[in-house]
């Protein structure tokens, strides 16, 4: 029997702050601070869309109002306090995490080359040379600078050029690491001039690391099966994580905790032993209303939001228009422990106007005069950070509950 019980509110209440999203949105958004808070979360996926503000950067507004686009990249180049590198997708990682990153460098120089050959059919190791040479003569360059991009009828990886495809593999594998963007193009640097020499030079061990990457998992989760800690970085495998959980509950060092959804059933988790404790220090969340991008950390694992919010969120980008329930690219409403509502919108800087074309609460949410007031709020903020002066409806913008 699990050793603990969290029920729905208390277990909503402790990811939300394991998150950042139990606070007031508010505080220093650059620099260490916003460092600190890349930390927190362990990471902050990348994103090339930008309907309304690119996830990366809606992903920090959300908890640092204040921080707006150049401050991430002022972290990255100069300031060298993150790398990028893969979580389950393209991320900002804190550059102290650099070396538990090796074991995925090394996972990766394994299967990529061959799934580079099969899938795109070209040799692009006979690009290494001429890449390495060009970055150690040249300086840091973009896929642009070693050949005309493959026409991209689909804009897929499958038509890179092999110049592009060789940079990809060496930043993948620890040759190269991307030290800059302009716009949202990647140039690519040799890695010595770009990690610290101490951290390059660390060595740990395969089961170090993986230990290190539990622990970081379980911390920020709160409370997590095998497979949620093995997603999480997405460097372990699922049957590394349950020899890592087998082995902590051996030792005591985290216990089995039976965690509440939205629904009312019951799901086996493990946590740290002092989760009961960590759960009552949760503070509430406050009830201002907050957008969240589709790629914010809390709602990475679909599955997972869903059981705790009782929050289906799907994606619609890939869906044809024809057939997409909500819109291509729909962001979600928090406010306090709840997940209110879903909203379409698109910043036209052209016009200078971030126009809202739709909104669908969720099931038994009214948008009374209090609601929408809190949400107009977040909207004249949201505005800011797309660099846009105003907010228009579209006529039947407030739509049925649940679709």
């Amino acid at each position: 029997m699990p050793a603990s019980k969290l029920d729905n509110a208390t277990a909503r209440r402790l990811f939300l702050h394991r998150h950042a999203l139990a606070e007031p949105p508010e505080g220093p958004a650059q620099g260490a601070d916003l460092g600190r808070l890349i930390h927190r979360l362990g990471f902050v996926q990348l994103d090339s869309i930008n309907t309304v503000a690119r996830a990366h950067d809606l992903i920090l507004f959300a908890r640092r109002p204040r921080y707006r686009p150049a401050h991430l990249g002022a972290l990255h180049a100069p300031g060298r306090a993150v790398f990028e590198h893969w979580t389950h997708d393209a991320a900002v990682i804190p550059m102290e995490f650099y070396p538990a990153w090796a074991l995925k460098r090394r996972r990766d120089a394994q299967t990529l080359r061959q799934r580079y050959r099969d899938w795109q059919r070209h040799e692009f190791e006979a690009e290494f040379d001429r890449v390495l040479g060009m970055i150690r003569d040249t300086g840091p360059v973009c896929s642009n600078d070693l050949g005309p991009d493959t026409p991209r009828k689909s804009g897929g990886w499958w038509n890179w050029h092999p110049g592009k495809t060789a940079l990809e593999y060496l930043w993948r594998t620890g040759t190269l690491e991307i030290c800059h963007r302009a716009g949202f193009r990647k140039y690519y640097d040799l890695s010595e001039r770009v990690v610290p020499e101490a951290l390059r030079a660390a060595e740990w061990g395969e089961a170090e690391t993986i230990d290190w990457l539990m622990r970081g998992a379980l911390d920020r989760l709160g409370f997590a099966t095998s497979g949620e800690l093995a997603a999480f970085w997405d460097i372990v495998t699922v049957k590394e994580a349950r020899a890592w959980c087998a082995a902590a509950l051996d030792r005591g060092e985290v216990v089995p905790v039976a965690v509440a959804g939205a629904d009312g059933t019951w799901r086996a988790h493990v946590a740290f032993a002092d989760i009961a404790e960590a759960a009552d220090r949760a503070p509430a969340p406050p009830g201002r209303l907050r957008v969240l991008s589709p790629f914010d950390p809390a709602l990475r694992d679909r599955n997972r939001a869903e059981r705790l919010f009782g929050f289906r969120y799907r994606i619609e980008v890939f869906v044809p228009e024809a057939k997409r329930r909500y819109g291509y690219y729909v962001f979600p409403l928090l406010e306090g422990d709840r997940l209110v509502g879903r909203i379409d919108m698109k910043a036209d800087r052209k016009a200078g106007v971030l126009k809202v074309t739709g909104l669908w609460p969720e099931p038994g949410v009214a948008f009374g005069a209090t609601r929408l007031a809190r949400l107009e709020a977040e909207l004249r903020r949201i505005a800011r950070l797309a660099e846009v002066e105003a907010v228009v409806f579209a006529p039947g913008w407030l739509r049925e509950a649940g679709g």
